[in-house]
């Protein structure tokens, strides 16, 4: 039975692709800060007959990710899900705002895939780093969360590079916004009825993720 960790596995997408990659035989660690969310997530996983553990990780602390990875003995597949968005007019945006911004979607990126790398390499195996179209072009009142998508995109493109010829991979994601908690702080996007729901998010991931450079959810 193959291993997947997914970081940000409390909500939204991150439940989705946990309990996809359950039920297509994964067992699935779960990494996240809540440690209520992440049962929550484990008991779906286990009710459907599937296998989870928790692992509690806060991206933007480097010893919490480390210890997080060396809870895991063997990873076939690690998805960087976690991240965060603040939005507004770029004079609005505090310090704060800026620093728990990048230190989530950037800084926790390059700290979560240097603690998998011996782990994937070792197997074989594949990263994927959530980016979304946000990494693909500038938009109205997201010029952080841009900024923050913009640098892993091109973390990631990098690392293709870096591994082209090594026996594991690394793909970039590629979605707009989906019907998740991820809006619940925010009046950016007033209706959300019009967006994906993250289970079909989750199950084209799924049913692409075999090593190519990007997935673009369409």
């Amino acid at each position: 039975m193959p291993n997947i960790a997914i970081t940000g596995a409390g909500s939204g997408l991150g439940r989705s692709l946990a309990c996809t990659y359950a039920k297509n035989g994964y067992t699935v660690f779960l990494l996240g800060r809540s440690d209520t969310k992440l049962h929550i997530v484990q008991d779906e996983i286990t009710q459907a007959g599937g296998k989870a553990f928790i692992v509690l990780c806060d991206v933007k602390e480097p010893a919490s990710v480390s210890i997080a990875f060396q809870q895991i003995g063997k990873l076939d597949v690690f998805i960087n899900n976690a991240g965060i968005g603040v939005f507004g007019a770029v004079k609005e945006y505090t310090v704060e705002n800026i620093e728990s911004t990048l230190d989530t979607n950037v800084k926790g990126t390059i700290l979560t895939v240097q603690s998998a790398l011996p782990l994937i390499r070792k197997s074989g195996g594949r990263m994927l780093t959530i980016i979304s179209t946000a990494g693909l072009r500038g938009k109205t009142n997201e010029s952080i969360y841009c900024a923050s998508k913009f640098a892993i995109r091109g973390f990631t493109e990098s690392l293709q590079k870096e591994w082209e010829n090594e026996s594991f991979t690394i793909t970039g994601v590629y979605m707009g916004g989906m019907k998740t908690p991820f809006w619940d702080s925010s009046s950016h996007v007033k209706d959300t009825s019009s967006l994906k729901d993250p289970e079909v998010v989750a199950a084209q991931i799924f049913s692409e993720d075999d090593g190519r450079n990007e997935i673009f959810i369409s």
